[in-house]
């Protein structure tokens, strides 16, 4: 009984990423708020507006075979500071939260970002797995916005 319930927890533990950037808070605000930024980094969103209530939508996947329709919506917006939507699969059951958080140290910028909720999605898509959301931000903070922030002259 206490292994499964050791489980249960494990399960509904949130992904987080934390990444230390090389830019200024305001810096890193901007490519994370302003469309044509997070278009170099992220997805290509067709329409994004750090305002409580915009909703937006992209398509994204693992491969071209799995691509679904991301709808989300922004919740709570602290300029500079913090950042959050929820997300969900168009045709699927569950919701989401997505929480960037950002922190001055010192000339960097420590980014922490959260995911919540995973466990709302179920297990019968492998493709929802929290080890499949690890891999996802890992990689868009690690590499993507962390390259564009090195090279984007702003």
């Amino acid at each position: 009984m206490l292994q499964i319930l050791h489980q249960l927890k494990m399960n509904t533990q949130p992904v987080i990423v934390e990444r230390l950037f090389n830019a200024s808070v305001p810096r890193v605000w901007e490519a994370l708020t302003d469309l044509e930024q997070v278009r170099q980094w992220y997805f290509d969103l067709p329409e994004f507006k750090a305002k409580v209530g915009f909703e937006f939508q992209f398509y994204g996947g693992k491969d071209d075979n799995a691509q679904y329709l991301h709808l989300c919506k922004i919740t709570e917006v602290v300029p500079e500071k913090k950042l959050a939507y929820t997300w969900r699969y168009d045709g699927y059951p569950g919701i989401s939260t997505v929480y960037f958080e950002l922190f001055k140290e010192g000339n960097t910028t420590k980014l922490k970002l959260t995911h919540s909720g995973l466990e709302n999605f179920g297990t019968s898509n492998p493709d929802f797995a929290k080890e499949e959301f690890m891999l996802g931000w890992t990689f868009f903070l690690n590499d993507a916005l962390n390259k564009y922030l090195e090279n984007s002259s702003k």
